[in-house]
């Protein structure tokens, strides 16, 4: 790989956005990165109402959160590079329409094959606003005020995680589990009108590219013989690994091998979905006031000694507070790492931001569903599988780190 050959050099960018941006827009795009995850967190109260009323095993009604995630992941592929060749609003109100229509479908699905499909298409729209969040982002910000926006949407992401569950738990008291996909069309909806009112084009026609899936090849060729891309896109598949591992398995393990109440887990998944946003926050403006290479050795390392602990705590049946302290530093280090993850990623190739961030994006969600299954395979309430899954994750993400993106700091000095 050659980054001098396809990275550009020179300082970065000043601190100031392209162009101006006002808090509607700036509110709707965080929305927008977040509307297609939601679509996993709401439903799950109502997942076992779900699976008795369509006659379906356990295991088989699970397809329904697989179908949804591995349509997050590839969605992000198709939607991104779309984005860069027609523009990011078309394929917005594209994939906001086609979000709305399967969430109605998956409402009135007679049976379990139905909503898996549903459940798929809906991940495939809900993916298109992920990526155009953070493409559109790219377009209009630059230099501290992008660093700033990604650790926003970072933030948001564990809000997000904070309210889905809890919004669905209080829906499910009103409403059946066609109600909650009701529920999300309507979000959908007022989605589109937002998008319509607000959302301006943000990539003018000059910067498309053009050429089809040749020309697509061609930017992806380019992303992948940059050392800096490929490393951040393999640390932030691997952390968000580590993070969809804990997603997961915490629930059986605090609940089942360590005796929490529903109650109390929710306290404990609330602390650390709090400080997920929080240590999102201080990753963005720790890589915007001293180095965003700095910022993600950070990240790394309080991720790594999350997962250390996981690993000891199955080894040697550590008490409650060390698996909840390396919870929560586990997740606040994968949030920390975030933030300059991505600018390290989408700064220099504002030409191709809505493909690069579809590389991001399919990392997360494609290496999270790998992780998430293996996490079961020594019972549902061993924590080992958890701590190994963790551990091998960031090894690997430590790895990724000195071979890519330490490598191409060397060879920038060169």
């Amino acid at each position: 790989m050659n980054d001098q050959a396809t990275r550009p050099t020179g300082p970065r960018p000043a601190t100031t956005p392209t162009r101006r941006v006002g808090p509607a827009l700036s509110t709707l795009l965080m929305l927008l990165t977040v509307f297609g995850p939601v679509s996993m967190d709401l439903y799950l109260p109502v997942l076992p109402s779900l699976t008795s009323d369509l006659g379906a095993a356990t295991s088989e009604a699970q397809f329904t959160l697989t179908a949804c995630l591995i349509g997050l992941a590839a969605g992000q592929i198709i939607a991104g590079p779309l984005s860069d060749r027609f523009g990011r609003r078309p394929p917005l109100l594209i994939g906001i329409t086609a979000y709305i229509a399967a969430s109605v479908l998956c409402a009135i699905s007679p049976n379990l094959v139905t909503l898996v499909i549903a459940r798929l298409v809906q991940g495939l729209a809900g993916a298109v606003g992920i990526v155009i969040a953070q493409a559109a982002g790219r377009d209009v910000y630059e230099g501290g005020a992008l660093i700033r926006y990604f650790g926003r949407l970072t933030v948001l992401g564990g809000l997000a995680a904070i309210v889905g569950p809890v919004l669905g738990g209080q829906l499910a008291r009103i409403t059946d589990w066609r109600g909650t996909f009701l529920f999300l069309a309507v979000i959908g909806v007022l989605l589109l009108v937002a998008t319509l009112v607000i959302f301006g084009e943000t990539l003018p026609g000059g910067q498309r590219t053009s050429g089809g899936m040749r020309q697509t090849g061609r930017d992806f060729r380019r992303l992948f013989s940059d050392r800096l891309f490929v490393g951040s896109v393999f640390i932030t598949g691997l952390t968000y690994a580590a993070l969809f591992a804990y997603l997961s398995g915490a629930t059986y393990i605090l609940q089942g091998a360590y005796g929490l109440s529903p109650q109390a887990y929710s306290v404990a998944f609330g602390a650390n979905s709090a400080g997920f946003m929080a240590f999102g926050y201080l990753g963005g403006r720790t890589a915007e006031r001293w180095s965003e290479r700095g910022a993600l050795v950070i990240g790394l390392a309080m991720t790594a000694v999350g997962s250390v602990g996981l690993l000891a705590t199955g080894l040697w049946n550590l008490p409650l507070p060390v698996v909840l302290a390396s919870l929560f530093v586990l997740a606040s280090g994968v949030a920390f790492a975030a933030p300059p993850t991505t600018s390290l990623a989408l700064a220099d190739y504002p030409e191709l931001a809505g493909t690069a961030s579809s590389a991001l994006g399919c990392a997360r969600f494609g290496l999270g569903g790998v992780a998430a299954p293996l996490v079961g395979v020594g019972g549902a309430h061993a924590v080992l599988p958890l701590g190994i899954v963790t551990v091998a994750s960031i090894a690997l993400g430590v790895v990724a780190h000195a071979v890519f993106v330490k490598q191409s700091s060397r060879d920038d000095l060169a």
